[in-house]
């Protein structure tokens, strides 16, 4: 089974979002020292339910975009396909850590998939 494990808030001036997340949530956010604006957000202790996420730059009309974590990127955009939904982002790799990639369903919400793969190039 699939789990939610991330999610992603694309906002217009990253910089605030910054801001607001954290002075609202008391959220720890650190920019990602990676090839594009990422910043990464913690949002409790490791001990305590809940995801992590990050907010970067927005994509068209993206707002807040939840992963899934899956066995294979290509597996899981061929299984959102067939049943209804299409990919709006392709594979993407992101060195040494894995594949994304974002789709909608089949009522035209988006959600990321993430594949663990630290061989990714």
């Amino acid at each position: 089974m699939s789990r939610v494990m991330h999610f992603e808030i694309h906002a217009d001036n990253p910089e605030r979002a910054v801001n607001f997340y954290a002075s609202v949530f008391g959220w720890e956010i650190k920019k990602w020292d990676g090839p594009e604006d990422y910043w990464l957000i913690t949002t409790g202790e490791e001990n305590e339910p809940g995801i992590n996420g990050a907010i970067k730059p927005r994509a068209g009309n993206l707002t807040t975009v939840n992963s899934v974590t899956v066995s294979s990127v290509d597996e899981f955009l061929l299984k959102i396909t067939q049943a209804g939904g299409k990919t709006v982002q392709p594979k993407t790799a992101v060195p040494g850590i894995g594949y994304t990639a974002y789709c909608q369903d089949s009522e035209g919400n988006t959600c990321g998939i993430w594949q663990h793969d630290r061989t990714a190039k």
